[in-house]
């Protein structure tokens, strides 16, 4: 019966682990951003956060992953590479770079609807 258990718990946390995506997978909700009290710390992927380099931070996306993310509201968008874990605010899949939302246009609103399309890990 413990190696039942046992077995079960790990498949349930392997398939916790990571979200599987495909080049052209769409993911749509609203994006934030975030700069310069974060800048030069550490990110979940063990860079430094650079407020002016054209990074995100998603949940579950693998490091590395590139995604274009468009603002919905004026058809702007970015490429960026996941570099960091985030947001942790409801109803938000994507965190950008300062220097992103700038890209998009997103400063002086801080948050937009956004589609985000994965291209590549």
């Amino acid at each position: 019966m413990r190696v039942y258990v046992l077995l079960a718990a790990v498949l349930f946390l392997s398939a916790c682990s990571s979200q599987k995506t495909s080049p052209d997978t769409t993911i749509s909700g609203k994006a934030s951003w975030y700069g310069a009290r974060h800048h030069g710390k550490q990110t979940a992927s063990g860079e430094r956060f650079n407020q002016h380099a054209l990074t995100a931070a998603h949940r579950s996306l693998a490091f590395g992953t590139r995604v274009k993310v468009t603002n919905t509201l004026n058809n702007k968008s970015v490429t960026v590479r996941v570099n960091d874990r985030g947001p942790y605010s409801k109803g938000r899949v994507i965190d950008l770079s300062r220097a992103a939302a700038n890209k998009i246009d997103m400063i002086n609103s801080g948050v937009v609807p956004v589609r985000v399309q994965v291209l590549s890990k």
